[in-house]
């Protein structure tokens, strides 16, 4: 079983990949997501989500990562075709049996509805 870190690499190597199908096997069947964008439930419709952003992330930069047991916080540059420069993020994610059961993300989304 993956480490909580792990999941969350594994997370990001997904965006990074644009794959947000392969997001499946780190998410749990009833994870939730929190940000300024949005609330969503459930692996599929978080999946569905990600194939939104995915189609306009251009990169992720990881800055940092920080772990404590179960939780993860990832600082990452989000680089869009909707930005002209990159969005510095937070995700903080409850990470249970090696898949992501709530995902926080934390951002300025002024660029991205301004």
């Amino acid at each position: 079983m993956r480490t909580p870190t792990e999941t969350m690499t594994a997370y990001f190597e997904g965006w990074q990949r644009h794959d947000a199908e392969s997001l499946r096997d780190v998410l749990a069947d009833d994870v939730v997501f929190d940000g300024p964008m949005g609330h969503v439930e459930g692996v599929d419709d978080n999946v569905k989500s990600l194939h939104g952003l995915l189609s306009i992330v251009t990169d992720v930069t990881i800055r940092q990562v920080f772990a404590d047991g179960p939780d993860v916080c990832t600082i990452y540059d989000l680089h869009t075709t909707e930005t002209d420069a990159p969005m510095l993020t937070v995700n903080w994610a409850h990470v249970v049996e090696g898949r992501a059961r709530t995902i926080r993300a934390i951002f300025d989304p002024r660029p991205l509805v301004g």
